[in-house]
């Protein structure tokens, strides 16, 4: 009953469908007898399952499963044909696997089948059915540091987005922890880059989220995380000021400062932007870093290391010119995260999981990443940033993360 009220609410559907017979009825609940295979529609009222995932080598995979993307024709978007839209906007499969899926119905606009040459107009829902490969992530544990009736800590490993976001859905922490301790619903109260690792912590109700984040915004919660760097750090507390631009085509922040001049802040286009930063400890090449954000922008711990000409040092993204010979040395920052920042055996955690790595998954015949598990440019070989959230505290809790191993230089 439940169920049903949920997926009346959000006009979500379960379809079992003969595979090639698009379009089909979208409120039908019924399963047709099949010939070549069957495809089961996933929708966000599917919560991921522990046998959804396999484990291999340390990688945690997502197990390929069919999925509806919708969106509606943007102005920009109008006037071209169904085919050129996606082969212009979606460039991540060739134009003839678009051609197959509008022909087969994978493709549909407003709910119905049409031909490859129709022309879309602004505003129509555009559907898009897919075998939905995610990128693979390191299967390190999501390991629960703290469980209260309100709040839930974890320390987020590295490469785990925290929520879905993108190609990732299953592979993301709220994901995981829903499959592996069925904790649901989850409300993040604060947001950790794919690469960082941490103190993460997830409210169990909206409401106590929106007070976490209300004392955030406000100013009355502190930030600690900790930074491997190049060079010797400056004993002194280092407090800088200088505005983030994130330009979210490039993937990456820049540092925006003033002239000198008085007034000249007032042109600049990134948001006000202010860290402290401490040395911990230093090895005369590398240093620890407490680095306390004062506001919180896209990349603004690593954008700002990189501004006192100390980034992080593993970081490819924010790595100084003068420092950049590292790549030439043939050990890539994410392969020197693997050398030097090693956690527990990742195998190890999913011993108890050893048959899942073992089953197999459906090929689609139509599929541009079948039969790989990940999808096209994910090798599974990303490694996380020497970055690592240890505290937060606010005006009557404080929740702590241990260090991990790379914060101690030999």
């Amino acid at each position: 009953r439940n169920r049903k009220i949920l997926l009346a609410k959000f006009g979500l559907i379960f379809a079992v469908i003969k595979f090639g017979r698009l379009p089909f009825t979208m409120n039908m609940n019924t399963k047709r007898k099949r010939e070549d295979m069957e495809i089961v529609w996933q929708t966000p009222a599917n919560p991921p399952e522990r046998h959804d995932y396999i484990f291999r080598n340390g990688i945690r995979y997502v197990k390929p499963y069919y999925f509806e993307f919708i969106s509606h024709v943007k102005n920009r978007w109008a006037g071209k044909t169904i085919v050129d839209l996606f082969s212009d906007e979606f460039k991540g499969r060739p134009r003839d696997y678009y051609e197959s899926a509008v022909k087969s119905g994978r493709i549909q606009v407003d709910g119905q089948k049409v031909s490859v040459s129709y022309v879309v107009q602004s505003s129509q829902k555009i559907s898009h059915f897919l075998h939905r490969h995610e990128p693979p992530v390191m299967s390190w544990d999501v390991e629960i540091l703290c469980e209260e009736p309100d709040v839930l800590t974890v320390c987020k490993p590295a490469s785990v987005p925290v929520h879905p976001c993108g190609q990732y859905r299953k592979n993301t922490v709220v994901g995981i922890l829903q499959a592996e301790y069925g904790l649901a619903p989850l409300f993040p109260v604060h947001r950790l880059d794919r690469l960082v690792s941490g103190l993460l912590i997830l409210a169990r109700s909206a409401s106590r989220a929106d007070l976490f984040r209300q004392q955030i915004e406000s100013g009355a919660v502190q930030k600690r995380y900790i930074a491997r760097v190049i060079g010797v750090f400056p004993d002194k507390q280092q407090v800088v000021n200088a505005n983030v631009n994130y330009n979210a085509r490039e993937g990456r922040s820049t540092v925006e400062v003033g002239d000198n001049q008085g007034n000249s802040t007032a042109s600049l286009k990134g948001k006000a932007a202010c860290t402290k930063f401490t040395r911990i400890s230093t090895n005369g090449k590398q240093s620890i870093v407490l680095c306390e954000p004062v506001t919180g922008r896209t990349h603004q711990i690593r954008v700002h290391l990189q501004y006192t000409g100390h980034p992080i040092a593993n970081d490819m993204l924010y790595l100084s010119e003068s420092v950049s010979s590292r790549a030439a040395e043939g050990l890539s920052a994410d392969r020197a995260a693997a050398k030097s920042c090693s956690p527990p055996d990742p195998i190890s955690r999913t011993s108890d999981m050893a048959n899942d790595s073992n089953e197999d998954f459906s090929i689609d015949p139509m599929c541009t990443n079948c039969p790989n598990l990940a999808p096209k440019g994910y090798d599974g070989n990303e490694e996380g940033l020497w970055l690592h959230c240890v505290k937060y505290s606010g005006p009557d809790w404080i929740y702590e993360c241990p260090h991990p191993d790379w914060a101690s230089l030999s």
